[in-house]
C-alpha cells in the first residue's frame, strides 16, 4: 500500500466519522483535513518540524496547500476535541493498562520551568516523562484515555474505570490495586490469567514500533495532550481500516501495514 493510498484511506475514515463540517472562515483546511494531519503526525512520530517538512514537500497537493507550520500546530490543538469523536464504544469486557512515554533525558531535568514530565523508573532505567492509560474494548479499539506525570502510580487512573461502571467490566493487572477501594467494575487479574488482557500489550508494542511513541518531544502540556488525543484516534481509525480490508478476522490487531 502506497503512502498516498494510506493518506486517502485515513481521510475518508475521518470524514465519515466526523460527518459534514464547514470550513472555518479564513482557514485553508477543513476540520476533517486537520484531524487527518493530526493522525498522520501520530502515526509517523518524531518531531513536528520534520513531519511538517515531509508533509509540505511530498503531500501538500493532497490538502490543497498547507498553512504555515506554527498555524497548523495551533489548528491541531484547537481541533483536538474532534479526535475524541473517533473513540469507540465500550464493550461488556474491556482491558486497561498504562504506557510510559519519555520526554527528556534525565540529565536535562529542571533546566526549563515549563518541564511537564517527572522522573521515575521505566524498565529499570531512569526517565522523565508521563504515563498514558488506555481502555480498550473487546475489538481492540480505544474507549477512553488519560495521562499523568510518570511518578504517578497506576491506581491514580482508577477514576477512568469508574466512568465505565454502567458499561462493562474492566480487566487490569495487579498494578492498579488500591487500599482505598476499587471500582465495582474493575477486575484485578493475576499473572497468567485472563489472557484477553494481552490485546493491550500488543497495542502498546505497535505504538512503540510503528508510531515511535515511546519518546515524544513536546514541551507544553497543551500540545502534548493534543498529540495523545490524535494518537488514540489514529489507532481506532487504523484498526477500523484493517478490519475493513481483512474482515475474516474481526479480533486481529495490526497497524503495521499503514506505517509511514
Amino acid at each position: 500500500m502506497t503512502t498516498e493510498e494510506i493518506i486517502i484511506l485515513i481521510f475518508c475514515a475521518v470524514d465519515d466519522g466526523l460527518g459534514k463540517l464547514p470550513k472555518e472562515r479564513n482557514a485553508r483546511l477543513y476540520p476533517s483535513e486537520v484531524v487527518t494531519i493530526g493522525i498522520l503526525f501520530a502515526l509517523k512520530g518524531g518531531h513536528f518540524r520534520a513531519f511538517y517538512r515531509w508533509l509540505k514537500r511530498d503531500w501538500d497537493g493532497l490538502f490543497g496547500g498547507l498553512p504555515d507550520r506554527t498555524a497548523l500546530m495551533r489548528q491541531l490543538r484547537r481541533h483536538q476535541f474532534r479526535a475524541d469523536q473517533l473513540l469507540a464504544d465500550p464493550s461488556l469486557l474491556n482491558v486497561m493498562d498504562s504506557f510510559p512515554i519519555e520526554l527528556l533525558f534525565p540529565i536535562r531535568a529542571g533546566r526549563s520551568p515549563q518541564q511537564i514530565g517527572t522522573k521515575n523508573r521505566d524498565k529499570g532505567r531512569w526517565s522523565i516523562g508521563l504515563k498514558i492509560c488506555w481502555v480498550l474494548n473487546r475489538s481492540g479499539q480505544v474507549v477512553g484515555w488519560h495521562w499523568l506525570p510518570m511518578n504517578h502510580s497506576d491506581q491514580d487512573f482508577l477514576p477512568l474505570v469508574a466512568l465505565l461502571a454502567a458499561d462493562g467490566l474492566v480487566l487490569t493487572d495487579l498494578g492498579f490495586r488500591c487500599k482505598a477501594g476499587l471500582p465495582v467494575n474493575l477486575k484485578l487479574c493475576l499473572k497468567g490469567t485472563w489472557n484477553e488482557r494481552m490485546s493491550i500489550e500488543t497495542t502498546f508494542s505497535l505504538l512503540t514500533v510503528v508510531c515511535h511513541a515511546k519518546k515524544m518531544f513536546h514541551r507544553t502540556a497543551a500540545y502534548l495532550e493534543s498529540r495523545l488525543a490524535y494518537t488514540a484516534a489514529m489507532f481506532n481509525v487504523l484498526i477500523g481500516l484493517d478490519r475493513h480490508l481483512h474482515p475474516e478476522d474481526p479480533f486481529h490487531i495490526s497497524i503495521a501495514q499503514f506505517s509511514l
